[in-house]
């Protein structure tokens, strides 16, 4: 059964029992600050089991995009070791929402799995909650009742809390849970040894395929458990596992969810892949079967981060996508001798593959083929930059250990892979100290830690049931009663309480602009709003201290010059959109955007630098409409579906619901949830200060508007009299710019004929200096020249002769410069290659270059390190 198949049944099956289905949410959370990524199938329900909305059905199934990388769930480095974990992969799941429970949960299971599927009874285990009478959370009976009338009692196992208790996090909904294990291993195997000792300990072929989570608890700060008010049903089952159980096959890598991927890299590499049927392969095959699972693996996570959002980056979630990335590059790079980029081939085979169901894997192809593909080649850059600090180490090293401290500095610093590093070690004979590189490590891992540790404390609930309601699109003052609070206490930002208002008019950070900032007053105190965010549906304010009686009444008043200038920057990232697309062309598409009161930024694809006129065009288009006083038509709650169809933009990766509202300027039309002008005469103006790459196809302009502009054109001002006061006050100040640039021109061409006098009068003293050896004209010397100079020199020495090999050194303001050149005959005859004897030269300056065979130069940092390049040069001639 082909995998596509396989999640068709599994969503038409669930369709059939009253659910709805539902798309993946992205795999890039935009609206959750406790997670980076969707890890599993439940993060993008979690405001539903918190009570803190409704769901639109009470059962709902889908397949959702998951990625584990990063905190609790991280299963990066197993990827590539074993045929089963996965970065990326896709969790299929029927959930319920306070509707059905325990038994008609396993029954559906088991009715899947046995009589759609047609797994054999005899290959599945299933396991239930032995109890945790320390919790005082009882064994689950339950479970344990329903499953004996399905399979045989020796076949159910008793669980702990490790493997069948699930929890969210440290605190939250959690509950028991009744897994389904599936053996795969051949009648022999079985025979020998029981598939139930085989569950949860990490067997290849006996692995977790389903797991159903009960959610009956509560769990609070200090641990305890409270049960919940309604009960609840979350299942995920790995779709990759089961294609494998239901494939015939014993690998996840020998699915058809992998093999097009594996045949294009063999394709590419000439490597060839073993399926696991085949046992004792050699420790090079080996070491090339792992490599082309994590490349196989990750360029999947990838690949559907940046087609959801997220750019790879040196922050954040950017950097965990940028280091799954790296680490299949340099799997390549080291056991399938890939120098050149060859991930971003793989991403047509992926979108031919996963298209159908997950369409923005095809729309986003272009973007995401071109920014991997220049991720690659900046990476393979690092690794080659690595490689010559490596040999710097190594020359620096006494005896055959290399400093572990050093060792972390080139994978800290530089990325550069430990697993590297002692590969090449290994080639010279040597080793790095790894318990002092662990330990490095530990201290980075431990400082990173406390900076971002916090605790939560439990909410103290003033208003039962959910009452907030969001009123700031009309009012930016409302009287308002606190809901509930609670204190978190964080390493970076201190002790902070978090408030939950019954009518808020603060805006939540969202959709690029930043929250709103302002004060809750009473008659004798005033409590400042420090940021407004949104947690699980829930919009959080953000203060240094509690109201001394927060049951009473208070008066929420918003900075309103702030969000005036939010909303002034936020209207002019619409009318920026528009006017990208009307003079470079509709395939420009917003990527990213941040709207803050003093500026804006805003990502959008591109292929090209955008160049100077067609900025102004842009600028002057957007300057067109604020003089046009074109009036904000917002239209909230309008189905989602109609509004696209009127013509509204929607982005991808972003999560829209139902309904949505669409804001409209003239001809500009998006879906956002974001605080507007009322009329663009309220922008006042608009000024692009910058634009630049973010990534391949990836152009980004940063902006102001209002206020901003204000202070830039009073700025330029100032800036203009100094220049003026400069220049002695002339009558045209741009004359005097010119005939100063004039004068300092002529001075340059007097300054570079001096110096190539000065070079044609130096060869005749180097030319008596210059020394046979072997055969060879020779000469190694510094000049107090500067490069272009040196150049000119060495081309003119070069004249003396067929067999000429020149390095000249230069230090022209501290800049420390070598230049190589060699007699076309000479790079012929004896094989010698001026870019292979700059590159070598040039570590002793703490740099590197290169050129063609006969000249090339080298520049570096190490004025010092000149005299023993010199004296080294001999070497190529000995």
């Amino acid at each position: 059964m082909k995998s596509q198949d396989i999640r068709k049944q599994f969503l038409q099956f669930f369709e059939s029992k009253g659910h709805l289905i539902v798309p993946s949410a992205p795999i890039v959370l935009k609206d959750d600050p406790t997670l980076m990524f969707n890890n599993s199938g439940m993060a993008q329900f979690k405001e539903y089991f918190l009570g803190n909305a409704t769901p639109k059905s009470k059962r709902i199934a889908d397949t959702q995009k998951c990625l584990r990388v990063s905190g609790k769930h991280n299963d990066l480095e197993d990827v590539g070791f074993d045929t089963y974990h996965h970065t990326m992969f896709e969790m299929l799941g029927n959930w319920s929402f306070g509707d059905y429970f325990k038994k008609d949960a396993i029954n559906w299971a088991w009715e899947l799995l046995t009589e759609v599927y047609k797994i054999p009874k005899e290959n599945l285990y299933v396991s239930v909650f032995e109890g945790n009478p320390a919790e005082n959370v009882p064994f689950d009976q339950e479970a344990w009742d329903i499953w004996k009338t399905l399979i045989d009692e020796d076949r159910i196992i008793l669980g702990n809390k490790k493997d069948n208790f699930w929890e969210m996090g440290d605190q939250g909904p959690c509950g028991p849970c009744s897994e389904i294990h599936v053996d795969l291993r051949t009648a022999e195997e079985k025979a020998q040894v029981s598939g139930k000792s085989l569950v949860n300990n990490d067997h290849p072929q006996v692995v977790e395929i389903w797991n159903n989570v009960f959610m009956e608890f509560n769990r609070k700060a200090d641990g305890s458990l409270e049960k919940l008010p309604a009960q609840h049903v979350d299942t995920g089952m790995g779709f990759e596992r089961l294609c494998m159980a239901l494939q015939g096959v014993t690998s996840n890598y020998d699915t058809d969810v992998f093999t097009p991927l594996i045949e294009e890299v063999e394709k590419i590499t000439g490597r060839k892949y073993t399926s696991n049927e085949i046992k004792n392969v050699s420790e090079e095959q080996d070491k090339t079967n792992i490599a082309i699972r994590v490349v196989v693996d990750h360029v999947r996570a990838v690949a559907f981060a940046i087609a959801d959002g997220q750019l790879p980056s040196n922050t954040g979630a950017g950097y965990v996508i940028r280091r799954i990335l790296r680490r299949a590059i340099r799997y390549g790079f080291t056991f399938l001798d890939t120098k050149e980029p060859f991930i971003y081939k793989l991403v047509a085979v992926l979108a031919n593959q996963m298209g159908e169901f997950f369409p923005e894997i095809k729309s986003q192809q272009n973007l995401v083929t071109n920014v991997i593909r220049e991720e690659e080649a900046s990476f393979l850059r690092t690794l080659d930059q690595g490689l010559q600090l490596l040999e710097n180490v190594v020359k620096d090293t006494k005896g055959a250990e290399v400093s572990g401290a050093k060792a972390f500095e080139l994978y800290d610093t530089f990325g550069f892979p430990k697993d590297l590093t002692a590969l090449i070690l290994k080639e010279k004979g040597m080793s790095y100290n790894e318990a002092e590189f662990d330990s490095e490590l530990q201290k980075q891992k431990t400082r990173s830690r406390a900076a971002s540790e916090t605790s939560t404390d439990d909410w103290t609930i003033l208003v039962e049931g959910n009452t907030e309601t969001f009123v700031g699109y009309d009012e930016v003052e409302k009287e308002v009663k606190i809901t509930r609070y609670r204190k978190v206490d964080s390493k970076k930002d201190g002790k902070l309480y978090q408030i939950v208002l019954d009518n808020t008019p603060f805006y939540p950070e969202g959709g690029g602009q930043v929250g709103d900032k302002g004060t809750l007053f009473t008659p004798n105190q005033a409590i400042e709003i420090l940021d407004t965010k949104k947690e699980n549906n829930l919009i959080l304010h953000f203060t240094k201290e509690l109201p001394e009686n927060p049951e009473g009444k208070f008066m929420a008043l918003v900075n309103t010059k702030l969000r005036s200038e939010s909303a002034s920057n936020h209207s002019a990232t619409h009318l920026l959109h528009q006017g990208l697309r009307h003079i470079l062309g509709t395939h420009v598409e917003q990527k990213g955007s941040l709207v803050s009161p003093n500026h804006l930024r805003f990502d959008f694809s591109h292929f090209a630098k955008v160049t100077e006129e067609e900025l102004e065009l842009v600028e002057n288009f957007v300057n067109e409409k604020i003089q046009e006083h074109l009036p904000l038509i917002e239209r909230r709650d309008i189905p989602f579906k109609q509004a696209v169809e009127e013509g509204a933009m929607a982005l991808f990766g972003e999560k829209y619901g139902d309904n949505v509202r669409a804001i409209k300027f003239g001809e500009s039309m998006e879906l956002c949830g974001g605080i507007h002008v009322k009329n663009t005469a309220e922008i006042w103006h608009f000024k692009i200060v910058s634009e630049g790459a973010v990534a391949a196809g990836i152009r980004r302009i940063e902006a102001i508007t209002n206020e901003g502009v204000k202070v830039f054109f009073a700025s330029q001002e100032v800036a203009l009299k100094e220049i003026k006061e400069a220049l002695k006050n002339p009558q045209d100040s741009l004359k005097a710019v010119v005939s100063l640039q004039d004068e300092n021109a002529k001075l340059k061409k007097q300054v570079e004929a001096l110096l190539k006098e000065k070079a044609k009068n130096l060869k005749g003293e180097l030319a008596l200096e210059i020394q046979e050896i072997n055969g060879v004209k020779f000469l190694a010397k510094q000049v107090d020249l500067n490069a272009e100079a040196a150049k000119d020199l060495a081309y003119e020495l070069g004249t003396l002769g067929t067999n000429v090999f020149l390095v000249l050194a230069t230090a022209d303001e501290g800049k420390p410069m070598l230049t190589c050149y060699i007699s076309k005959e000479l790079v012929a005859e004896k094989n010698i290659n001026a870019g292979k004897v700059v590159r070598e030269l040039g570590k002793y300056i703490q740099g590197g270059g290169g050129g063609q065979p006969f000249f090339a130069t080298a520049g570096g940092k190490n004025v010092a390190g000149i005299k023993e390049a010199l004296e080294k040069a001999v070497d190529f001639v000995k």
